[in-house]
Order: structure tokens, then C-alpha cells, then sequence
């Protein structure tokens, strides 16, 4: 091990070292270059690890600018934990013993991820416990690898390599749930039959989410239009018709509320709200002033609403015929309108009118059969992916946030149960949000007030229950910065964009500011690791997961050089009809 210089600067966010020889620069210019290690005596044995950052000559002695990021001493690296070294100590190439035993696989450090792109014949080993307990963040440029990053990560995961299943003979307990919004992960974990491993794919016509599971939040982001002026009464009235109806189709249940995920009628409430925005008030001397019907039935009881749109008389001063408007007549044409609409539009159905193979509606006792479909418990699947590529953008944020309430709901009565037996959850579960910047915005109207709050519970809670999450995104700068902030792990792929550069810079620690000027200049595939289960932040070379996801752009220039090519527009507009 040959000194190639000395410490002529020395302070917490930058050591310099001064080389005078040119033999010794060239002698060692392949592993003096920016992003790779050096170390430096810190006396009694102990090294400073630090990452070079800037390389220049100044009155022809040659000055490496570096940071240091940890300390190795009797054998151990400890991140962080920096003593400074003097000026005139001796700095060194890092000793190819010390990365090894930094990065190899021992202890909870098992989880191999990708090759040190400094040294490709050292394997980054991390600790697989923090790293999908404590929350983790994918963000890259479009092109940067990105999805075959993620789909390499969960491949390990589950078991897949070449197209073939490790854990075949002995399945294993993981479980994914993947919010995919450009149906791209599919075919990273389609292997052959023979391998038996269960995919649970659910798209807009598997996908079955009927929306007595929403809570008050979805309801309303759903139905009403919080803009409008009179949205206080919109609120109020479809509250207290959700309520009555569910009380009606759920009489043995007591304490039913507004958030109660119990079986109720959205048609039905449709007819309670028409009939209160067109009930006509009987006004007769010495008869009861309740809601009359053309037919001159008094209405006792505003339950019969539910049953079927009415017809009321018409109103009159005369003293015979004496009536007038209900209090709400006419105010809610557009929410009944909007109302209609919805429910009656087929790309909806997979929320609005979703039915069981025999045709008939989802009851309160299908709520089982419903979770397990998106916890893999239908046919025991590691991976189940939610592919929202059909679900229109409208009530994307409203899928997601569905999904992601119940599986936070489900673990947290799991772990309580197992609290009470002085257990931890057995069943943690990873959601991965693919392009999340679509849905858990940084800003936004209250289409994503709904999907934010579940996914940020989720940061902020899920790791006490159980639940973890990867959130995935090319524009990290305009991802909630509640979900960024709780991610103790991050995977920074190539980024351009200077704005989401100095974002994430922004996100991580102090000591790792200088590496992450590589951001800009990775390779496909090539990605820096810093975090809580990384012994240090690195770069790394990802290898192609196999099989891979459907990320790849479209070649277009190679295609247009084609031929002319027929399309089949009966089919395309069938499947956009939905017919």
C-alpha cells in the first residue's frame, strides 16, 4: 500500500490531498478519478474513507478534493462517525481488503444489489432489513433504468433469476403489492408455468373495488365538487343518506358510520337525494306538514326515498292546495347530474358496479374475498400487481387510495392482534408506487387530497404496522414532500432535470453531498445508494433483471423506416368502447 499523498486541508465537509509527483499520478490514475475512495491515517491504525469529488493542478502539484463519509478501524466501517486527520497525514488508493470487507455480504448485510461501479469485481451487499422496513425512494430520468432497477430489486425479492423460480419447492413469505400505472411490470415477473409461481395481476376488469369500501373522503373526492357553492349541503345530505342506507342493507350491525365499510345502495342513495331535491312541502291548515307525493300520500318517513324516484304536487298558495318547496328543491341538479354520470359510466364499473362471476353485487360479507384480492391470498402470490394503466385519471387518485387504506387498515389490526400475544406482525407487506408523482403530489386540487393522506399515513405509521413503501418517480421535486421526508433509503438513477438534482440533494445527508454531483452523468442502469442499509453511499452498475418490464421506448425512427402498416381501428375502438 504506497502513499500517493498528504492531508494539506482538513475540515468536516472536505480533506485535501497534495500529490508532488507525476510518477505517482499516473501511476495511480486510474483509481484517482471523482466518485471513487480513498483513506487517510487518522493515527492508531484508523483510516478516514473518503469520496473524491474534485481533481485540479496548481503550481504543479496536483490537489484532490475529498469528503470524507466514515471511519474503518479493527476491521469495522462506521458510517458518519469521522476523527479528522491532521495535515501532513499520509493518504492511500483505498486497499481492495478494506472495500471488500465494507461491502461483502455478512451479517444482516445479505442483500445483494448490483456491482460497485468503481471496482465491477466488488458485489454491494446492504442490510435487507432497513432497506425495505425503513421506506424507500427510486427517482430517475426517463431512459435512466429506472424500471428495470425496481423490477431487479423485487425479483431478488421473490426469488426470480433467469427466467427461473429460486423459491419453486419452498415458497416463500414475501408480498408486493405494485401500483402500476403503465402496465410495465407484468412481464418482470411472467415466468413459465413449470417454475409455479403464482403472479396476481388485477386490472380494470379484475380489479373489483366496489365503492361501499370508500371512506368519507373518497366518497366525497368521488362525488362532489367541493368549488361549488352550495357543497356544505351536497355533503351533509349524501352523508345522511349513505348512513340511513347502509343501516337499512345492515340491520344486525350496530354503531354503523360514515367510514364503515359495509354494503350500501349507490343507486338508491341517488333516489334519496333526487327526491329531496324535488320534495314539495304540504302546507294544509289542520294537516301535517311533511312531503307530499302527487298521488297524496304523505311521506312519515324519508326512508321510502330510497325505494324509487317520486313525483310531488305541485306547489300552490291557494288555501286548498296550499304548498311549497322543500328546503332543498332544485339545489342539487348538478350533483345529481354528476351523480348519474358516473354511475352509469362503464369505465367505472370496476368501482361503481362490480359483480361476482355470478352476476350478482359484491355484500358486505365478500369484504374477505375483496382484501385478499389485493393481498395475493386468493392464490398465494408473492407479487400482486394493480394495473390503473385503464383506470381513468379521475379516479386514479381515488384506486389508489382505496388500495392503499385497506392494506394499512389490515395491518394494523394484524399487528394489534399479534400485540396482544407480545408478537410482531409475520406479515409485512411492500407498496411499491410507480410514478407516484401522478397521485402523491407536492400540490394539487382535492382530486389528490384523498390518495395523499393514505400513502402519507403510510410514511409516517406503516413501519410499526408491518408496511413499507417504494415510492418511484422521475420528478422527485414534485412527489409530497411528507413521503420523501420519512425515506431512509434512496436510489438516485440519472437525473437531469436541475431542479429534481437539487431536490434530492436536499434529502440526503450532509456527507454525501458531493458524491451526488453524479447524478447528472450515470449511465443507464448505474445508480448511487445512500441510506440507512448502504455501509456507505455508493455507485452502482444494476444487472438487467430477466425477464424484464415493458419499459422500453419505442424505437422511432427504426419504425417509421418500415413499411406502411394497416391498423385494425374496429378493434382499437372496441377495446376503447370497452364493448
Amino acid at each position: 500500500m504506497s502513499v500517493i499523498g498528504i492531508v494539506v486541508e482538513s475540515a468536516p465537509s472536505i480533506i485535501m490531498v497534495q500529490m508532488d509527483d507525476d510518477k505517482t499520478f499516473e501511476k495511480n490514475k486510474n483509481e484517482i478519478q471523482i466518485g471513487k475512495y480513498i483513506q487517510v491515517e487518522e493515527g492508531n491504525h484508523n483510516f478516514v474513507i473518503c469520496v473524491i469529488q474534485n481533481i485540479k493542478m496548481h503550481e504543479d502539484k496536483y490537489l484532490i478534493s475529498s469528503q470524507p463519509i466514515g471511519l474503518y478501524s479493527e476491521g469495522r466501517f462506521m458510517q458518519g462517525a469521522v476523527l479528522l486527520p491532521s495535515p501532513t497525514e499520509k493518504a492511500y488508493i483505498i486497499d481492495s481488503k478494506i472495500l471488500n470487507s465494507i461491502f461483502s455480504k455478512e451479517g444482516d448485510y445479505s442483500f445483494e444489489l448490483g456491482r460497485l461501479v468503481q471496482n465491477n469485481d466488488i458485489k454491494l451487499h446492504i442490510n435487507g432489513n432497513t432497506f425495505f422496513s425503513k421506506h424507500i425512494a427510486v427517482v430517475g430520468s426517463t431512459g435512466s433504468g429506472k424500471s428495470c432497477t425496481v423490477a431487479k430489486i423485487l425479483q431478488e425479492v421473490v426469488g426470480i433469476s433467469k427466467s427461473k423460480n429460486i423459491h419453486k419447492d419452498d415458497q416463500k413469505n414475501s408480498h408486493i403489492i405494485i401500483f402500476d400505472i403503465h402496465s410495465e411490470y407484468r412481464s418482470a415477473f411472467s415466468i413459465h408455468n413449470e417454475e409455479k409461481f403464482n403472479l396476481n395481476v388485477l386490472d380494470d376488469d379484475k380489479l373489483k373495488l366496489p365503492y361501499w369500501l370508500m371512506n368519507s373522503e373518497e366518497l366525497e373526492s368521488m362525488f362532489i365538487e367541493s368549488n361549488e357553492q352550495n357543497s356544505h349541503n351536497q355533503v351533509s345530505q349524501f352523508k345522511k343518506a349513505v348512513i340511513l342506507n347502509k343501516e337499512k342493507h345492515n340491520p344486525t350491525l350496530k354503531k354503523i358510520t360514515y367510514d364503515t365499510p359495509v354494503f350500501f345502495e349507490i343507486t338508491e342513495v341517488y333516489n334519496y337525494i333526487f327526491n329531496i331535491n324535488n320534495e314539495v312541502i304540504n302546507k294544509i291548515e289542520n294537516e301535517e306538514q311533511l312531503p307530499k307525493l302527487s298521488d297524496e300520500t304523505l311521506v312519515t318517513d324519508t326512508i321510502k326515498y330510497f325505494d324509487d324516484k317520486y313525483s310531488f304536487i305541485t306547489p300552490s298558495t291557494a288555501k286548498a292546495t296550499k304548498a311549497s318547496n322543500g328546503a332543498f328543491n332544485g339545489e342539487f341538479n348538478r350533483f345529481l347530474s354528476r351523480l348519474d354520470t358516473k354511475i352509469n359510466d362503464k369505465r367505472l364499473s370496476f368501482l361503481l358496479n362490480p359483480v361476482k362471476s355470478d352476476g350478482t353485487a359484491y355484500q358486505t360479507d365478500d369484504f374477505k374475498n375483496l382484501l385478499q384480492q389485493f393481498l395475493g391470498y386468493l392464490d398465494k402470490s408473492n407479487v400482486t400487481i394493480i394495473d390503473l394503466s385503464g383506470v381513468p385519471f379521475e379516479v386514479l387518485s381515488i384506486a389508489v387510495s382505496l388500495v392503499s387504506r385497506l392494506v394499512f387498515d389490515f395491518a394494523f389490526h394484524y399487528s394489534k392482534l399479534k400485540h396482544t400475544s407480545d408478537l410482531l406482525n409475520d406479515v409485512p407487506f411492500l407498496i411499491v408506487c410507480e410514478e407516484a408523482h401522478n397521485y402523491i403530489p407536492k400540490s394539487g386540487g382535492a382530486e389528490f387530497k384523498s390518495s395523499k393522506k393514505s400513502i402519507e399515513r403510510i410514511a409516517k405509521e406503516g413501519r410499526k404496522y408491518g408496511l413499507s413503501l417504494m415510492v418511484v418517480s422521475q420528478r422527485p421535486s414534485e412527489v409530497s414532500d411528507t413521503i420523501f421526508s420519512q425515506c431512509n433509503n434512496f436510489i438516485a438513477l440519472r437525473l437531469t432535470n436541475i431542479n429534481d438534482q437539487n431536490y434530492i440533494k436536499g434529502l440526503l445527508p450532509n456527507n454525501t453531498s458531493s458524491i451526488t454531483d453524479v447524478l447528472p452523468t450515470l449511465s443507464a442502469g448505474e445508480c448511487l445508494i445512500v441510506g440507512d442499509s448502504t455501509p456507505m453511499p455508493s455507485v452502482v452498475r444494476m444487472e438487467m433483471p430477466d425477464p424484464a418490464p415493458k419499459s422500453e421506448s419505442i424505437k422511432f425512427h427504426n419504425k417509421w423506416k418500415e413499411c406502411w402498416l394497416d391498423i385494425t381501428f374496429d378493434e382499437v375502438i372496441k377495446r376503447w368502447k370497452k364493448e
